[in-house]
């Protein structure tokens, strides 16, 4: 589980990992492409696509929804990024250089979501699709519930 204790630093480390990801890949990591993975990550809950165009448009008027959804699914395409279908929103990836199965604890209460791995977990997907001889896309596994904080509050 991703746990950040100086948010500054998680949005410093996600957009040079970022960086180091499309530099090994040979492919552009836009102006547009930046901004939108910042503000994935300007928090630890999940950010809506209308949302991060919002923001853009605060700064640039001409700013339209193709624009950000093309920069998502880039970013979703490369791991930078997680897409939270029940929330129909977006998180950052902590760990874009070693892709893998993750699972997403969100909490329904004040949003916040940690994203974790686990090798049983991962193991026992793999071994499942492949059983079934099914060739997954994409994995996420979201689990909704109260995080520790809004547990104690409540």
């Amino acid at each position: 589980m991703h746990i950040c204790y100086k948010h500054d630093l998680c949005v410093e480390n996600a957009l040079k990992q970022a960086e180091m990801v499309c530099e090994n890949k040979g492919i552009r990591f836009t102006e547009i492409r930046k901004k939108i993975l910042a503000m994935v990550w300007q928090n630890h809950g999940a950010a809506k696509a209308y949302d991060i165009l919002d923001k853009l448009r605060e700064k640039d008027i001409s700013t339209k929804p193709p624009t950000v959804y093309r920069a998502l699914d880039f970013l979703m395409e490369h791991n930078l990024i997680h897409k939270l279908n029940s929330l129909n929103a977006y998180v950052g990836c902590s760990h874009p250089l070693e892709p893998c199965a993750c699972y997403f604890l969100i909490c329904y209460i004040c949003g916040h979501v940690h994203e974790c791995c686990n090798e049983t977990i991962t193991s026992a997907i793999l071994k499942t699709t492949h059983h079934y001889q099914f060739k997954a896309k994409h994995v996420t596994l979201e689990i909704e519930g109260k995080c520790q904080q809004c547990a104690q509050e409540n």
